[in-house]
């Protein structure tokens, strides 16, 4: 083969000739950090000055802040801490005002026959209702918040679900611009030697075909992530359309974690927020049989007055009323009481349940990502780097063709990609462990 054609084709690999050699070995670096010979630096965003570069901890900030979704869950609080004001109210007195002796006929003096009473009512409480009712308040309070908290818990690891997905677009990007721009000079290299007529039409046509592939998987991956990066925007709130921002890190990046299942269990069991708002609506279904038995205990209605007789003896009246509960002693709203009790305890159980199983199935995920990561990790990545090498001398040595080459190169594409996708699966195995656990692991 013309030693033109091979000397092009070697100065184009030539870039790729030091993958991974480093893989493994102790280079100063954190065990936890891949090798920077492994991947391709990654090019500066275009127009990075006028963009806000956002970490992981600096997209949860956002979101916490300005999630429009958030905040109309913090209108549900303020609702119950309205009601907490409600609950604390007494009954309004009542205030009457009656006559009495109105003459049929008219026809004497109006005002000279009648009897005029003045009167107010004021309804006292009895068992203590109002410090239960207000009770019952608090604890819808404390649901309420509890309840807000599990939006938070959730809200907040979908968007971290949503950085690593740009992390990842954001590689596979980079990784299709190397592999376009090294198609491309090798299709322009070629078409010279191809003009020269040293090889022929077949090979250029072959090497345009490979070319569009990478051009397609380039237009994928461009598209991949733009629309990752907007829904990373959505998420944040606000008005994501104003909103300019590129993400620090790279999907790369890689720290074996161990986790046992029992320790895990217990950490999920003491934060889980949904299992936290179950105690606590059992709680409020005490306070409420609490203030339902304290319903069926009638009031008591103390009336006083002035009967204002014209002419005569004006006298004050005193008036007791008290509601004989012979029928209605509140059974129904009392026996609604017993089922909520009943139900949250339910509840509770089933959310154990669930719980044991979230965090079997999270570790069980996590070791396997974590055992896919590290068969990268032993000697994969190297040997790509090495049948690229080796193809590279075949070449040479006239014992391989140049599609040969052009597959090495898509090859070590491949890994790569595929390398990307094990590490963002392992980060989502690790935030399925956080869903499961409720406890920061990151």
């Amino acid at each position: 083969m013309n030693r033109f054609i091979v000397s092009s084709l070697l100065l184009l690999a030539a870039g790729t000739a030091g993958f991974a050699q480093d893989v493994g070995q102790s280079s100063g670096k954190s065990p936890g950090t891949v090798n920077a010979a492994i991947v391709p630096s990654l090019p500066p965003a275009q127009g990075s000055q006028t963009k806000r570069t956002i970490t992981l901890a600096d997209a949860v900030s956002i979101f916490l802040q300005q999630n429009l979704e958030l905040v109309a869950a913090r209108y549900d609080i303020d609702t119950v801490d309205a009601e907490k004001l409600t609950a604390k109210l007494r009954p309004n007195p009542e205030i009457t005002v009656s006559s009495q002796g109105i003459p049929l006929n008219f026809g004497g003096p109006f005002f000279a026959q009648q009897t005029f009473n003045y009167g107010i009512t004021q309804t006292f409480e009895m068992a203590k209702k109002r410090s239960k009712r207000m009770d019952v308040a608090d604890r819808n309070s404390e649901v309420a918040r509890a309840q807000f908290q599990i939006v938070v818990w959730q809200m907040t690891n979908d968007v971290k679900r949503k950085f690593y997905a740009v992390l990842l677009a954001e590689s596979l990007l980079n990784l299709a611009k190397e592999n376009q721009k090294t198609f491309a000079e090798t299709v322009q290299r070629t078409n010279e030697v191809f003009k020269l007529g040293e090889i022929s039409g077949l090979d250029l046509q072959r090497l345009e075909i490979e070319k569009f592939k990478f051009d397609t998987d380039l237009a994928n991956s461009e598209r991949d992530y733009e629309l990752a990066l907007r829904d990373l925007r959505v998420a944040l709130g606000g008005d994501y359309r104003t909103t300019d921002i590129e993400v620090a890190g790279a999907i790369d990046y890689y720290k074996p974690a161990d986790y046992s299942f029992a320790d895990m269990r217990d950490k999920a069991l003491a934060a889980r927020p949904d299992l936290k708002a179950a105690q606590l609506s059992e709680q409020a279904a005490d306070a409420s049989i609490r203030l339902q038995d304290a319903q069926k205990v009638p009031n008591v209605d103390v009336t006083s007055g002035i009967n204002q007789v014209p002419g005569g003896t004006s006298y004050y009246n005193v008036g007791v009323a008290v509601t004989l509960p012979v029928s209605d002693r509140n059974q129904g709203e009392r026996a609604k009481a017993l089922i909520e009790k009943q139900k949250a305890q339910n509840q509770q159980a089933l959310i154990r349940n669930q719980i044991l199983g979230d965090v079997d199935k999270a570790v069980v995920n996590l070791d396997i990502q974590k055992r896919r990561v590290e068969l990268y990790r032993t000697g994969v990545l190297t040997k790509v780097n090495d049948i690229q090498t080796l193809t590279e001398f075949s070449l040479k040595a006239g014992e391989s063709s140049i599609l040969e080459l052009l597959d090495a190169i898509r090859t070590r594409r491949d890994t790569l990609a595929g390398f990307y996708q094990t590490i963002f699966d392992y980060q989502m195995s690790l935030l399925d462990l956080e869903l499961a656990t409720a406890t920061p692991l990151q």
